[in-house]
């Protein structure tokens, strides 16, 4: 019996019929009330072809090149033409909706303005921010991000509509022989926009100070910063709808490349989140400090208004440090001095309200390292102790009225950062040592050629504080308003007759500032007070059943304790190792050198913010002098976008 041979093995396509239906899909053309229109479409459809089947049956003609669809169930844009239905998993359930990319924002500047303007609601806020910045001059927008503004009362309403500076920015940014972009020489009312934005604002008048709110505590301060957005998602992912208010703030206090000639707007919305931030209270200064701060205010606001003069550049500006360096700089020459008198006192943790007790000890710099000794003499044997400064911080305690000249350090350890304050007994010693110190922490030496200009501007610095009691000058001045050049405290504290003198006396060591330098200047003190630059956090440390606060600065984090505000340890960015994300607990985990390992969950903001915070300061400090103009935003995104960038 004969058998029939048998195939197998073969794997055959059959035709397949690609699913169809109706698609419903809103216009927002077409009106809030109209009914979502209803377009066939098949599976296999990309959603460039989708698109122009809605276009075709509007029948409406404008250009829609600006337009994308919008899925609101996933909360997501479907920007890639070339993606089919299919691809994207869209099924006959979805609701889409063909809306703008670009919607009116108003978005509220750190000099108190607020802008109508066109942003994109559907690209990362990273980029949104870019676009923002390109518009207004200004540069290096990776400093800066979007925040919610706090809860207003709804009466306020329409007084703030009244108030705010109603301008589409929308035209191309080209650059003026001035360095005004073009879009803001259309008209009159335009160019006072951007001179609204180029030069430093009249001084707010006392109601408003009492008015606008302050944070009083770490919780307080914690709370802002739980409301800055994700960068890595879109303003509409993130709820923001049009005609929203946000506020565009420097959010990374690492100021790169700073250049008058060419940051004007820069400079002055730095110098008024800056001035907001000292008249708020959001970070704590001396009264002396303060009397200086007012003065300065009071000199720039009499300098903007009265002849407003361009900003120009000096040739080593490269960034901020150096810029600041090359105020009132005359090089001279001054011989290297090797060993100093001081009185340090040593304590790995501050106590505060405790008295101070100093004993005094011979100390010797030598490269980057401080030794200290029982006496001169002992000076050849070995030393007490000796401490590298290479990568430490460097902050000043100064009051030159009670003859205060203290030095405060925090010194890299296995451990964390150990605090270290050293008296001086002078204000010659001091500037000599401060400077030291400052070339130290960045690695150079007493033979570094910036010794002699950086003890100059020290000293430069000290003689504003100076008080003039001989000076034969008016002390008092009928156009100072002196509560709106100073923080509610002392509203309370002194009356305005009391502070009028004093604030003159500090004006006359700074009334011969060009304005740049004025600006600067103030810059420069306000990053020298001990609080800069720390955004706080409230956490709970793994195995602890308190909460803490963490605190992230531009090069290192800061264990606080809640309840009595100490520093519990410091650790710096240069010895992290790794630190991951468990997304599914919220759940942030660092490894640092010595098999140091923290890990914590974060209580008043998302995981995403301080995950964010740490990678943007990271990628802060990749960017070189070379690359100023060119932003390599794939690995800022790899650095901050966490899970979703992946």
């Amino acid at each position: 019996e004969q058998q029939c041979p048998v195939l197998s093995g073969a794997i055959f396509s059959l035709p397949v019929s690609m699913a169809a239906w109706d698609l419903s899909v809103t216009v927002e053309e077409l009106g809030p009330e109209a009914p979502p229109l209803k377009v066939s479409v098949t599976s296999d459809l990309h959603i460039g072809g989708v698109i122009l089947k809605i276009v075709e049956k509007t029948q409406i003609k404008k250009d829609w090149s600006d337009h994308a669809l919008w899925w609101e169930q996933k909360q997501q844009w479907l920007l890639r033409p070339s993606w089919t239905l299919e691809k994207y998993e869209i099924h006959a359930d979805a609701r889409l909706s063909l809306t703008p990319q670009h919607k009116p924002l108003r978005l509220g500047l750190p000099n108190g303005t607020t802008l109508r303007l066109q942003a994109c609601f559907s690209r990362p806020v990273f980029q949104t921010v870019m676009g923002v910045c390109h518009l207004l001059n200004l540069r290096h927008p990776e400093e800066l991000s979007l925040l919610r503004p706090m809860e207003v009362k709804k009466k306020k309403k329409d007084k703030e509509a009244e108030e705010e500076v109603v301008y589409d920015l929308t035209g191309s940014a080209h650059t003026l022989s001035n360095g005004m972009p073009m879009h803001f020489a259309d008209s009159l009312q335009t160019e006072a926009v951007y001179k609204m934005l180029s030069v430093s604002l009249p001084a707010p008048a006392p109601e408003t100070i009492t008015k606008m709110p302050r944070t009083t505590s770490l919780v307080d301060k914690a709370q802002v910063h739980s409301r800055w957005l994700d960068s890595s998602r879109s303003l509409l992912q993130q709820g923001v709808q049009e005609h929203d208010r946000l506020l565009l703030r420097f959010k990374y206090y690492c100021f790169h490349d700073l250049d008058p000639k060419y940051d004007a707007v820069r400079l002055t919305q730095l110098y008024e989140q800056a001035r907001w931030a000292i008249l708020l209270e959001d970070v704590d200064c001396t009264e002396e400090e303060m009397m200086l701060f007012a003065a300065l205010q009071y000199h720039i606001g009499k300098v903007s208004l009265s002849e407003p003069q361009p900003m120009t550049s000096c040739p080593a500006m490269d960034d901020l440090d150096s810029a600041l360096q090359c105020l009132e700089v005359k090089m001279e020459a001054e011989e290297s001095i090797t060993y100093f008198v001081l009185s340090p006192f040593l304590r790995p943790r501050p106590k505060r309200l405790t008295l101070k007790g100093y004993k005094q000890f011979w100390f010797a710099f030598n490269n980057t390292s401080i030794s200290y000794y029982k006496s001169k003499e002992e000076s050849l044997k070995e030393p007490i102790q000796q401490m590298n400064l290479k990568g430490c911080e460097v902050a000043p305690d100064v009051s030159v009225a009670g003859q205060k000249f203290c030095i405060r350090l925090l010194i890299p350890g296995a451990e964390g950062m150990n605090e270290v304050y050293l008296r001086c007994e002078n204000e010659l010693q001091y500037s000599r040592w401060m400077a030291a110190c400052r070339l130290a922490s960045k690695g150079k030496t007493l033979a570094d050629s910036s010794f002699s200009s950086e003890v100059q501007n020290i000293q430069s610095f000290l003689a504003m504080q100076r008080t003039n009691p001989g000076a034969n000058t008016a002390q008092t001045d009928d156009s100072i308003n002196t509560y709106s050049l100073v923080s509610p405290r002392y509203h309370k504290k002194y009356k305005a007759k009391q502070l009028t003198p004093r604030i003159l006396e500090a004006y006359q060591n700074v009334a011969q500032l060009p304005l740049t330098d004025a600006l600067l200047r103030f810059l420069q003190i306000w990053q020298g007070l001990p609080d800069f630059g720390v955004s706080y956090f409230v956490v709970r440390f793994k195995g602890c059943r308190k909460d803490e606060v963490l605190g992230v600065t531009n090069n290192r984090l800061i264990r606080i304790d809640l309840s009595i505000g100490d520093v519990v340890k410091t650790w710096r960015y240069n010895t992290m190792r790794q630190w991951n994300v468990n997304w599914d607990i919220q759940q942030m985990a660092i490894e640092f050198n010595g098999n140091v390992n923290i890990a914590f969950s974060c209580v008043t903001a998302t995981c995403k913010i301080v995950h964010e915070y740490i990678g943007g300061y990271i990628f802060m400090a990749t960017r070189t002098k070379e690359q100023a103009e060119v932003l390599n935003q794939e690995l800022f995104f790899k650095l901050t976008g966490g899970h979703e960038a992946i």
